[in-house]
């Protein structure tokens, strides 16, 4: 069903902040994680595929713990983020560890992605509506014609914030609906005089408005992306692959696209709760979290 979205989850991470494989986590009041949740609100907003991008060390654990739950109702795909999967002409430099970043583990699924598709982290929970317009998106957004029209769905700031710790976002700029910019801010949190404060990319702390509106990485595609992606990944390793830590960011990508008037990229703002397990103080706020929903009807009890 190719006129139907697919749904790349980006799972190989192991969680170093949360100390253990989060994806894995119980939150549910029966045994749910965070990733059943939203792989069902996927389900029920329209997608038809979904790929998990995982690593091959704990691949067996995954597809029995996570992926057989449901491969009966929707095509299931499974992807190997590798440190050596790079284009002809590079190699990893001695002393790399870990993978480049989500771009890379994206193209670590370009070989089943044949649709257009979202984009989502395996520990964030995004909410039913955040899938629902991710989908409307993907199935009735406009031709490509002088540009490829890409989306992410938009939460604000305020609402995903940990009480445990510093996280990283991706702040908006936007006009008329588009993102006209993506700055990465790190180590944000809220101080005690309840200002916002982060760092910049460039290592200057600054102040962040409570209502600005944060990519938290879900996001959707055409499958002419990956072509994208693959060109500025290789520019990537050009510039900064013989970097130990180097990373390479979806939104650096996107604003790079948009920049350059390749892409537009609308920004689709959700009523739905974001709640996450960064720091494992934040696991009982998460479990509170979903039981609400539950008793609001959100939810059935048990999930599937």
């Amino acid at each position: 069903m190719a006129n139907t979205p697919a749904l790349v989850v980006l799972a190989a991470g192991m969680g170093s902040r949360y100390g253990g494989l989060k994806q894995m986590d119980p939150m549910g009041p029966n045994g749910e994680t965070v990733l059943d949740y939203s792989v069902f609100d996927a389900i029920r907003a329209g997608f038809s595929k979904v790929i998990f991008v995982i690593r091959e060390d704990f691949a067996e654990a995954f597809q029995t713990t996570v992926g057989a739950k449901f491969s009966a109702q929707v095509e299931v795909a499974y992807a190997y983020q590798k440190l050596d999967d790079l284009p002809a002409g590079f190699s990893v430099p001695a002393g790399r560890e870990k993978p480049w970043g989500t771009s890379h583990a994206i193209l670590a699924a370009r070989s089943e992605i044949d649709r257009p598709f979202a984009v989502i982290n395996a520990d964030d929970f995004y909410g039913a509506d955040a899938y629902q317009q991710a989908a409307g998106f993907l199935t009735t957004s406009p031709p490509q014609e002088e540009k490829a029209h890409y989306a992410l769905v938009g939460y604000q700031i305020v609402n995903t914030l940990s009480s445990h710790g510093a996280v990283n976002r991706g702040i908006c700029q936007t006009e008329d609906g588009l993102l006209k910019g993506v700055e990465e801010v790190v180590e944000i949190s809220r101080k005690d005089t309840d200002q916002i404060e982060g760092r910049g990319l460039d290592g200057n702390a600054c102040l962040v408005d409570e209502n600005v509106v944060v990519s938290m990485n879900l996001w959707a595609f055409p499958v002419s992306f990956l072509t994208e992606l693959q060109d500025h990944f290789a520019l990537f390793l050009a510039e900064r692959g013989s970097e130990e830590k180097s990373e390479c960011y979806i939104p650096t990508v996107v604003d790079d696209l948009v920049h350059r008037g390749i892409a537009d990229c609308h920004v689709l703002e959700t009523s739905s709760s974001w709640f996450g397990v960064t720091y494992p103080e934040d696991k009982p706020h998460v479990v509170e979290s979903i039981r609400g929903l539950i008793d609001s009807g959100e939810y059935p009890s048990p999930l599937l």
